[in-house]
């Protein structure tokens, strides 16, 4: 009881004031560790060490949270819509979970303002803010426990911040869009897709060069060769003027 009393007050009269708060409207429930929300909006580029010399970030936090929000949504999604098949159901999970929608979901709730990177990478930059949505939500589960995680994501991201009807007719195929385009104008088109390394031990990204003709129409960069095409896709179709940027 004391040692609680004490945490509350070293808490309360530090600048960790702010973010518990915030928490605990985001969630709508008390945190308990705060230092495990810490690692999860700090990514590897702005690495600490623990006690025992360990790198600590929110790679692992991210792998988890990014487990329990597919299961989340997919339970969300077979229950809202009753009648539609599996792959109804897939492709809207799929847009959920898009990087760059996850992205945005982490500004519109606020999170953006407190991860903490030192990244100057723009292929891994634009992972970072997805990457930490999922990380909290991997450490909201570890803290909290499934029940308030999975109600966390259904009403406050779900039901609060996603319009389910602009997404369902969102085509977020961005390479499929691009291939109609060429066939529809019957131009010539070729991705070229090679992995490269960053050369710190890091994971390896992806960059697509995408040519019409011979000539560069869209680059673009991602974790995997699907995101990297895609990424190129949607900058081609920019070009093209058939997406708004």
């Amino acid at each position: 009881m004391i040692r609680n009393i004490a945490h509350k007050i070293k808490l309360f009269s530090s600048p960790r004031k702010e973010f518990y708060l915030f928490l605990k409207a985001l969630f709508n429930s008390s945190p308990n560790n705060l230092k495990l929300y810490e690692t999860a909006l700090t990514h590897r580029s702005a690495s600490k060490t623990d006690s025992q010399g360990n790198w600590v970030n929110n790679e692992r936090l991210e792998y988890l949270g990014d487990a329990i929000l597919g299961a989340v949504i997919a339970e969300f999604l077979y229950n809202r819509f009753p009648n539609m098949d599996e792959g109804f159901l897939t492709q809207m999970r799929s847009k959920l979970v898009n990087r760059t929608f996850l992205t945005e979901l982490t500004f519109q709730v606020g999170l953006n303002y407190y991860i903490q990177s030192n990244t100057n990478n723009a292929g891994e930059s634009s992972h970072i803010y997805g990457d930490a949505l999922e990380a909290i939500i991997g450490a909201l589960y570890l803290d909290k426990g499934y029940q308030v995680t999975r109600q966390f994501i259904t009403r406050k991201l779900l039901l609060q911040q996603v319009n389910l009807d602009e997404i369902q007719n969102t085509n977020t195929n961005y390479k499929s869009q691009l291939i109609e385009w060429s066939q529809k104008n019957k131009k010539e088109i070729n991705f070229d897709t090679t992995e490269k390394s960053t050369g710190d031990n890091r994971q390896p990204f992806f960059l697509s060069t995408i040519t019409v003709e011979k000539k560069v129409l869209g680059k673009g960069q991602g974790n995997s060769k699907k995101e990297a095409q895609q990424n190129a896709s949607k900058a081609a179709l920019i070009k093209l003027e058939e997406l708004k940027a």
